[in-house]
């Protein structure tokens, strides 16, 4: 599957389910765009908006009109998965923008957000990205945990996971027997054939997390929709994150202990990072200083709250 490409989820029992690859970082099988055709058809993520057209294409390609789209679902805020939102919701003027309640004021008003991701990526990482267009807010409908989006023959039920992101959530659809997963799994790449984390900061959470995945466990869909990237067999892949998040933790926690500052921790991790063929240095770049970003602030919060109860932090295992 090639970036542009739309194919049919045939896993498990998803029916009316597509995806498309909008060229997220210019490489592809990055990142997912879903569009479920349904009675009321919906959109699920939208990529970095940079290249809208190719889900308006794939739109466009499936027979859906684009005044017949519904619902555009976001699992969380951040650029990779809601950057288009705006420049979508312009494109198909019936859809309502779905969104967790602590995001909505971040697709009103970008700013906030476009500012903090230029921090975490640099200069070299924004090159991918494209200034988001913000969403009116009379589109913008805001859920909450127990809430459920109505799609007619589907129906998406909302569960808060804020381990990522305290804005992120996980999107059920029972009728497919999958859910979209947002990053609660991470990321997995076809080419490396295993998981890799999604740790961004200011707010990820280790703990909340493993509580995340632990959700999904208690949903117990059959497919797992990825954000990043396409449609996988849930059995064993819950296990298989839990642990490889412990390792990464546990990894910057020691490159930290080992080097005298968190530049050459950084530079160390670095040199020691598996990335997918096809990757620029400035995507490898820009992604491993994401990741390892939010589990040192997730380590410092830590050691903060050690210190104030007058107790050790224990060493990440």
């Amino acid at each position: 599957m090639g970036i542009g490409d739309t194919s049919r989820v045939e896993t498990g029992g998803c029916t009316d389910l597509y995806y498309v690859d909008p060229g997220v970082y210019e490489v592809p099988g990055h990142t997912s765009v879903y569009v479920l055709d349904a009675e009321r058809p919906a959109i699920v993520e939208t990529g970095i908006g940079k290249h809208t057209d190719r889900v308006l294409s794939a739109i466009d390609d499936l027979g859906i009109g684009r005044e017949e789209i519904e619902v555009i679902a976001l699992t969380h805020v951040h650029l990779d998965h809601a950057g288009g939102a705006g420049t979508l919701a312009e494109a198909c003027p019936n859809a309502e923008v779905v969104v967790h309640d602590r995001g909505a004021p971040h697709l009103a008003d970008p700013s906030t957000l476009v500012a903090g991701t230029k921090q975490v990526v640099g200069e070299s990482g924004w090159q991918f990205y494209a200034e988001p267009d913000p969403v009116p807010e009379d589109r913008i409908r805001t859920v909450t945990d127990g809430d459920a989006v109505d799609l007619g023959d589907h129906r998406l039920a909302v569960h808060h996971a804020p381990g990522h992101a305290t804005h992120q959530t996980v999107l059920h659809d029972p009728a497919n027997d999958a859910v979209f997963t947002a990053d609660v799994l991470g990321c997995f790449y076809d080419p490396l054939d295993a998981a890799r984390v999604a740790t961004p900061p200011p707010t990820f959470d280790l703990d909340q997390c493993l509580a995340d995945v632990d959700l999904l466990r208690e949903i117990g869909a059959e497919t797992l929709l990825y954000s990043h990237f396409g449609p996988r067999q849930a059995d064993g892949a819950l296990d298989a994150y839990a642990d490889v998040l412990k390792a990464w933790v546990a990894r910057v926690a020691q490159a930290r202990r080992r080097h005298e500052d968190d530049r050459a921790a950084f530079k160390f991790l670095l040199e020691q990072n598996d990335v997918p063929g096809g990757w620029s240095d400035d995507l490898e770049y820009g992604e491993l200083r994401m990741n390892f970003s939010g589990a040192v602030t997730y380590l410092d919060r830590q050691d903060a709250t050690a210190a104030a109860d007058g107790r050790e932090r224990p060493p990440a295992e």
